[in-house]
């Protein structure tokens, strides 16, 4: 009975970050992922001043600042560097 309420847990907990990657991050094994000195130059090319990378939900999450100076998330793919969402930060 707790096995099955632990693997309930775990399906509820994970679930919407399984369903976040899926839609918007596709499944990258790990050695494939661009380094993060290519995704920010990446970033830089379009204008933005990247500064910290981190892994989320299979994505590259970059912090960076806009043209404009405004604080924004820009979330790339990992394999290709290809933009897939860019979020301001409030």
């Amino acid at each position: 009975m707790k096995m099955i309420l632990a693997v309930t847990t775990a399906i509820a907990v994970l679930a919407p970050a399984m369903a976040f990657a899926s839609d918007d991050c596709p499944n990258v094994p790990r050695d494939q992922w661009m380094s993060d000195a290519a995704i920010t130059e990446k970033a830089k090319q379009q204008g933005y001043d990247v500064r910290s990378i981190k892994a989320e939900d299979g994505c590259l999450e970059a912090y960076a600042m806009d043209k404009d100076g405004k604080r924004v998330e820009i979330y790339f793919h990992p394999g290709s560097g290809d933009v897939l969402k860019v979020k301001a930060e409030d």
